[in-house]
């Protein structure tokens, strides 16, 4: 087990979100699940916690309640090699309900926010040519889904 660990708050879905999540990201799975027993505080037999693994960061689910909701202060943010991962990924957060935020965010159904980032964007944002790189960066605040090519474009001025 990872020393640090990202908890996820869900209200009674933990286990079919760590299973949507799994699907949708290579070399991942659920690790282990465990239940409420007798002394509660919620129904017994009913998934308390799910340790699962996203490519290699460990995640726990946990069924707590309604009490909490997310907010943009957290977010997972996926680095994508090109933008057939970019769509795949975006079109998959947003299934069943998710909503596009803006600059590469979304939020997923159960309210977890996501930043769905090609690896090429920090590079062409901080690029030694300021022009350039501020031409990217005016692209990008006008994105919902980053467009990579979009982005190529607006860095050479086309």
């Amino acid at each position: 087990m990872k020393k640090i660990i990202t908890n996820l708050w869900y209200d009674t879905d933990a286990l079919a979100a760590a299973e949507f999540y799994c699907s949708l990201f290579d070399d991942s799975e659920i690790i282990s699940t465990s239940y409420f027993g007798e002394a509660g505080p919620r129904e017994a037999g009913m998934v308390l916690e799910v340790h699962f693994r996203l490519a290699d960061q460990e995640f726990v689910a946990l069924n707590g309640g309604p009490g909490y909701t997310y907010t943009h202060a957290m977010s997972l943010y996926v680095n994508c090699d090109d933008q057939a991962e970019i769509d795949r990924l975006w079109e998959g957060l947003l299934a069943d309900g998710g909503s596009e935020i803006e600059c590469g965010w979304l939020k997923d159904r159960w309210g977890v926010h996501w930043q769905i980032i090609p690896t090429v964007l920090p590079e062409l944002i901080s690029a030694p040519d300021r022009d350039a790189a501020n031409r990217a960066m005016k692209a990008m605040l006008g994105m919902k889904k980053i467009d990579i090519a979009a982005l190529h474009s607006a860095y050479d001025g086309k």
